[in-house]
């Protein structure tokens, strides 16, 4: 089961509405959903991220670095920052440690996108977007994917120096992903730091 700060909504608290404030706060039940991976590596609940705060890093990071990526639309990247775990506020925080297929979690995830946009003015656009960054099949969505391993790494170093653990596995994962080299040269300084300490 998924932990989180406290139970999402139920429907019916949302039915009545008006279609842009129940999708406002279908998003916002990223606030209170743990992160599941640091739950699982021994980060105790007062302390562990929130997707909602991860998305927040990687929107933040995606604005940082997009002066270094003139070729990249900002606006998509921007717009697949925001999207990216939108799914999740739904569907929850899966790991690769749950027993749940990549179709599966895929399909969850589409769903809860899918419900939580169905009714804004430009719900078609954002869930086009979302498919757009989970197919990895366009520059942006190769630079988010990146950064959302990037701010994981960020988040692991972090936790690393708070709570004396070892987080390896974390730094090992975002390497298997980054692949742009300013990416990887901010991921080995921040690797470099780690050895250092």
């Amino acid at each position: 089961m998924m932990q989180r700060k406290h139970p999402p909504f139920a429907d019916a608290d949302l039915e009545a509405l008006p279609p842009l404030v129940r999708a406002y706060v279908q998003a916002m039940q990223l606030k209170p959903l743990y992160r599941q991976g640091w739950l699982r590596r021994g980060i105790a609940p007062e302390m562990c991220e929130s997707v909602a705060e991860h998305t927040f890093g990687v929107a933040m990071l995606a604005l940082f670095l997009l002066p270094l990526f003139p070729h990249l639309d900002a606006a998509t990247v921007l717009q697949m920052a925001l999207l990216h775990d939108l799914g999740e506020a739904i569907a929850g925080d899966f790991t690769p440690q749950d027993s749940i297929s990549p179709n599966e979690k895929h399909r969850r995830e589409r769903d809860g996108v899918r419900a939580i946009v169905a009714d804004v003015p430009n719900g078609e656009t954002l869930l086009a977007l979302w498919e757009r960054y989970e197919r990895n099949d366009s520059p942006e969505a190769r630079f988010v994917r990146q950064l959302d391993r990037l701010e994981m790494a960020l988040q692991a170093f972090v936790y690393e120096r708070l709570l004396a653990l070892d987080l390896g596995e974390f730094f090992q994962s975002a390497a298997t992903c980054i692949e742009d080299e300013s990416l990887c040269a901010l991921l080995d300084a921040v690797l470099a730091q780690r050895g250092a300490s």
